[in-house]
């Protein structure tokens, strides 16, 4: 049973923060050499593709949503 409805908007842009944040601790501990202007795309890039996975979700479920109610056939689990 899912305790919330999954939102792939979250988990994109997660992803690519949680990067950034390896990319600049890597940085920071000496590991390798990150140039100064990567992260601002990177992460700028991941708020984007975020948003519109998150656009498309929602496009997604009020389509069948809306299919749902005029047929009157259920979308969600029985239990």
């Amino acid at each position: 049973m899912l305790r919330h409805e999954f939102q792939p908007g979250k988990l994109v842009s997660g992803v690519f923060l949680t990067g950034a944040g390896v990319v600049y601790a890597g940085d920071a501990a000496g590991a390798w050499q990150a140039p100064w202007f990567l992260l601002a795309p990177m992460v700028v890039g991941g708020l984007c593709l975020g948003g519109a996975a998150a656009v498309v979700n929602r496009a997604v479920r009020r389509r069948r949503d809306a299919r749902a109610a005029l047929g009157g056939t259920s979308t969600g689990g029985t239990g």
